[in-house]
């Protein structure tokens, strides 16, 4: 059992009487007359974060995961309302302060704000946090890719994962540890490039639990597979260097998660206009694949090809 077959077989057939559900295979409610969006994650001590007593350490991270579900929609975040699993040492006066210090800089730094929530007594730090937004326009959802539609990926990837391997002790890099730690615990965010999304992308979806993973709900919505060149993907100058010095590989970074960028699908006739909004708005806007008819996806890597195992291709929560 895990969580993709939890809600196909039990929770899906609930809401397919709720068209704003979109049959909860997207992960967004949209009323199409009210134009409002929202997104609810939960975050758990022990598997999203490890160290509780320092939000410095995921507040930022998953407040922010929360907002790019947003954003990949061509959404733009208003509000948000956060409920709270707090025990005795979750309620000492400086974790109380360092909490409302750094929902103050992210409320100032996305332009949103608190609207509600609830604080209820838990063994371990429980954080849900539900994002609200208008849609002028009609969002971009997972379902929309066509046959022989480019994929595009925005930023870089794999730093964020790298910064994970750096905290569980897997890699050292020495002085680059701190750029790859930023990474993981302040994700940067495409939201230059997302009220423009509704303009050129048929599918999008934002990357957290790796970029093979994501993909493939974009494939498995439209009912088609892709391609992907490994040697596309845009990758940070520190990351490459490592690659060069044989010091990581990409095989086993690119599709880890955590990246909080957005991938989507578009036609081959938006492909000039993509690349001059990409130097318009000086961020990175990277063509690494197509959809294709075969229902899996295929990677290209220094002239081979592969496909990943499930257990490689992202996160997946599994109730054991």
């Amino acid at each position: 059992m895990n969580e993709f077959v939890l809600i196909n077989k039990y929770l899906k057939p609930l809401a397919l009487k709720n068209p704003g559900a979109l049959k909860l295979a997207d992960d967004i409610f949209f009323d199409s007359k009210k134009k409002i969006a929202i997104s609810l994650d939960t975050y758990v001590e022990g598997v999203h974060f490890v160290d509780a007593q320092d939000p410095d350490r995921f507040l930022k991270k998953i407040l922010r995961a929360s907002l790019s579900d947003l954003y990949s929609k061509g959404i733009k975040p208003k509000s948000y309302f956060l409920s709270l699993g707090l025990n005795k040492k979750l309620t000492k006066l400086f974790w109380l302060k360092k909490i409302k210090q750094i929902l103050s800089y992210e409320q100032k730094k996305f332009n949103i704000m608190l609207s509600g929530g609830d604080t209820v007594h838990s063994s371990k730090l429980v954080i849900t946090i539900v994002v609200m937004g208008h849609c002028k326009n009609i969002p971009v959802l997972r379902i929309g890719s066509s046959l022989n539609d480019d994929i595009y990926v925005t930023g870089n990837i794999g730093d964020s994962s790298i910064g994970l391997s750096i905290i569980k002790k897997k890699y050292n890099f020495g002085k680059n540890n701190s750029f790859f730690l930023k990474k993981y615990y302040e994700p940067d965010l495409p939201i230059k490039i997302s009220p423009y999304l509704h303009k050129f992308a048929s599918s999008s979806i934002d990357i957290s639990d790796g970029l093979v993973q994501d993909l493939q709900h974009l494939c498995f919505t439209s009912k088609h597979g892709a391609s992907i060149n490994l040697n596309l993907l845009p990758l940070s100058l520190i990351c490459k260097n490592l690659i060069k010095q044989k010091k990581i590989k990409l095989k086993n970074i690119f599709s880890r998660g955590d990246d909080y960028q957005t991938i989507f699908t578009s036609h081959r006739i938006n492909r000039s206009k993509i690349l001059a909004l990409s130097k318009k708005l000086n961020i990175k806007i990277s063509r690494i694949g197509l959809i294709k008819k075969e229902k899996n996806i295929i990677c290209n890597y220094n002239m081979k090809q592969f496909k990943l195992t499930s257990q490689k291709m992202g996160y997946i929560h599994n109730f054991k």
